[in-house]
C-alpha cells in the first residue's frame, strides 16, 4: 500500500481526512457554514443513504454492516446525508426507514440530532425562504408549500414566511414583471398580458396582486388596456388554503 512521508498509509491518511471534512461540514447549526446555501441547488448527495451496503441476504441494517448496532447505522446515514445538505426530521426519518433502521433506533437518533441542533426545521426554514425567495422570487405561499412538501411542521412554517417583509414580497414580484416586460414588447397585448401573469402566479403570487403589478407595468409603458379589451381590475385574491397552517 502506498505511504505518505509520516509512513501512515495513504487509505487510513485520506479516509481520516473525509471524516474530518464531515464533521466540519455539520456544525452546530446542522447547515455546514454554507453561505448563500440554496436548498434546493447543488448535490444532494445520496437521497436516502443508497452509497450504503444492501446488506445480506435479509437486506436488514445489522448485515448491511456486518452486524453493527442499528443506532450506529443510523447515525452514519445520517451524517452523511447532511454532509451534502441540510435535511428535515422528516426527511431524515424517511431515509432511515427506507434503509430498513428499526423506527426505536431512528427515533433515538434523530432525537439526538436535534438536541444538537444537527437537526433544526426552524432554523431550516428559516434558511430555506431566504434562499428561495431572494434567489427564485417565490412568495410565501409557494414557499410554505415547498416546506410542507419537506416536512416541516406547521408552526416552523408559519414562523419563517411571516418573517417575510410584506413590501419585499411585492417589490420582489414587481422586479420579476420589470425583467420580463421588455422580452414581451412587440408581442399583442393580451399575449403580454397573459406571460406576465402567468410567470407571476408560477412563483405563487396571488391574482389580486398580480393583476395590479402588470396593470402598473403596461400602463406605464403607455398600453391602453381598454382599447386592447383588457380588464385587469383587481379581481379579488384566491383563496388562503395555501397558507402555511
Amino acid at each position: 500500500m502506498p505511504t505518505w512521508p509520516s509512513g501512515e498509509p495513504s487509505g487510513a491518511r485520506a479516509g481520516r481526512r473525509r471524516r474530518g471534512r464531515l464533521r466540519g461540514s455539520v456544525n452546530e447549526g446542522g447547515f455546514g457554514g454554507q453561505v448563500g446555501w440554496d436548498p434546493a441547488a447543488g448535490p444532494d448527495g445520496p437521497a436516502d443513504g443508497a452509497d450504503f451496503a444492501d446488506g445480506g441476504a435479509d437486506g436488514g441494517p445489522e448485515d448491511a454492516r456486518g452486524g453493527e448496532a442499528p443506532e450506529a447505522i443510523a447515525r452514519q446515514i445520517c451524517l452523511r446525508l447532511l454532509a451534502f445538505a441540510p435535511r428535515t426530521r422528516a426527511q431524515l426519518a424517511a431515509a432511515l426507514q427506507r434503509r430498513g433502521v428499526p423506527e426505536e433506533a431512528a427515533e433515538a437518533v434523530l432525537g439526538r440530532f436535534a438536541e444538537v441542533k444537527l437537526i433544526d426545521d426552524a432554523m431550516f426554514a428559516n434558511a430555506w425562504v431566504e434562499s428561495r425567495h431572494y434567489g427564485r422570487a417565490l412568495s410565501g405561499r409557494a414557499l410554505a408549500l415547498e416546506l410542507r412538501n419537506q416536512g416541516v411542521p406547521p408552526d416552523d412554517i408559519e414562523a419563517a414566511v411571516d418573517g417575510l417583509d410584506p413590501e419585499q414580497e411585492v417589490a420582489t414580484a414587481r422586479g420579476l414583471v420589470a425583467r420580463r416586460l421588455a422580452a414581451t414588447r412587440g408581442e399583442p397585448a393580451p399575449a403580454r398580458v397573459r406571460r406576465l401573469i402567468g410567470l407571476l402566479a408560477r412563483k405563487g403570487y396571488g391574482q389580486a396582486l398580480s393583476y395590479r403589478l402588470v396593470r402598473e407595468a403596461l400602463e406605464q409603458e403607455g398600453v391602453d388596456l381598454a382599447a386592447a379589451g383588457l380588464d385587469l381590475s383587481d379581481p379579488g385574491d384566491e383563496p388562503s388554503d395555501d397558507e402555511p397552517g
